[in-house]
């Protein structure tokens, strides 16, 4: 790097990184979900695995089914009360009767947050810690980017992710767990390491999806099933959450959410719930990475997405880049080395040694409506009108509400 000294003394923490809001991973966040909500089974883990702990207290139930809905942020649902009569009915049950929220987990984006949902366990753990992250290259060449939402550059599953998830330790314990998706999502690397365990179902329509997670439940004295909709998401980013095409959206989720509710059996638990909410971030918030040569300066490879940045610095340029970072964006984004964003928590209360080099060298995170990036790099994530991924409550808080039978 030109023009700016290496730092040769750690920094003292920045205030503001004191006040980031950090996921309540334990006791109210995505990772909690379904070890709360499977407790009432009262089954011991298999040898050799760890059953997820948390100190969440959902009602017992001998069937249980989670909804997740991409991209339904608790923010966005309670400002549209018109289009989600039968969700907004349920806003008190939220966090079992408390009316309040939960945390996604950090960063707000999908693979991490399904891998949080699936495996129990917060993301310095299960390993996804972003949208693209860094990863050893091929026969040890050089560092690349991997995307862990599409799983490319491949990487061995099982190594990648080498948990357990919930779904396959009930399984064992002759519990009938299943997952009801798209079939698209049946065979890829992403169901495998955050959802699979039991049987998966591939149903094209919403309402198909709704109806068979309510006839796996019905046909077992104990399960655990999940279903998905991801219409809604897709709405956000292509028009944005203040679009009529979302608030449509938002009326067919809650459509679904009824029919799923109505058709459950007795003894039931059904756990609405999404993986992160969403934000629309105007042109006059887009930094361009691409076209910025200050915040290049140094960096070998920018992972993560637009609000929740992993960057990765050129051997011994890392205090440099977290200087200019810092000095460039502290007063939009949450900026800090990894050290710091392990030793804060934002990752979750341990971060697994085969995860730290994951997590970049800086990480930068958004609090004001800005995004980093990268427009010749990312040219369909840089067209996005609805992003997330960051702390802020807009993009971390999301619903758990539930119906009982």
């Amino acid at each position: 790097m030109t023009g700016r000294p290496l730092l040769s003394a750690p920094r003292p923490t920045p205030p503001h990184l004191l006040s980031a809001p950090v996921p309540a991973y334990g006791t109210a966040s995505l990772c909690d979900v379904l070890p709360a909500a499977v407790h009432g089974f009262d089954l011991p883990a298999g040898p050799g695995d760890a059953w997820p702990s948390t100190g969440l207290r959902l009602p017992a139930a001998d069937r249980v089914c989670v909804f997740l809905v991409d991209g339904l942020g608790w923010e966005q649902l309670r400002a549209h009360p018109a289009e989600a009569p039968f969700l907004t009915s349920l806003l008190d049950t939220s966090l079992a009767g408390s009316g309040q929220p939960i945390t996604a987990g950090f960063p707000a984006t999908t693979a991490t947050s399904l891998a949080s949902v699936g495996t129990g366990l917060p993301p310095g753990e299960h390993g996804l810690v972003g949208y693209t992250v860094a990863a050893p290259g091929a026969r040890g060449g050089r560092r690349e980017l991997m995307n862990q939402l599409r799983w490319q550059p491949w990487r061995e599953p099982a190594h990648w992710q080498p948990h357990p998830t919930v779904f396959r330790l009930l399984e064992r314990a002759g519990v009938t767990t299943g997952q009801v998706s798209l079939p698209m999502f049946a065979h890829t690397p992403l169901t495998q390491v955050a959802l699979s365990g039991g049987t998966f179902l591939g149903r094209e329509s919403g309402e198909e999806r709704m109806d068979t997670a309510a006839a796996l439940l019905a046909g077992a004295d104990r399960a655990l099933v999940y279903t998905y909709y991801s219409d809604l998401d897709r709405a956000g980013h292509q028009h944005g959450v203040d679009s009529d095409e979302w608030r449509g959206q938002l009326m067919r989720v809650d459509t679904l959410a009824r029919r799923l509710a109505e058709r459950l059996p007795p003894r039931s638990a059904l756990y609405v719930t999404a993986d992160h909410g969403m934000i629309d971030v105007p042109e006059e918030g887009r930094i361009d990475f691409d076209e910025d040569w200050e915040l290049r300066a140094g960096v070998e490879l920018l992972g993560g997405e637009g609000r929740a940045r992993h960057v990765y610095a050129v051997p011994g340029a890392a205090a440099d880049v977290l200087a200019v970072w810092s000095e460039v964006l502290g007063e939009e984004m949450w900026v800090a080395s990894r050290e710091e964003a392990v030793e804060a928590g934002w990752f979750g209360p341990r971060v697994a040694d085969r995860v730290r080099g994951r997590i970049g060298d800086v990480v930068a995170a958004a609090r004001a409506d800005v995004a980093v990036v990268a427009s010749r790099a990312e040219p369909g994530e840089t067209s996005m009108v609805g992003l997330h991924g960051s702390m802020t409550p807009t993009e971390q808080l999301v619903p758990l509400l539930q119906v009982l039978t």
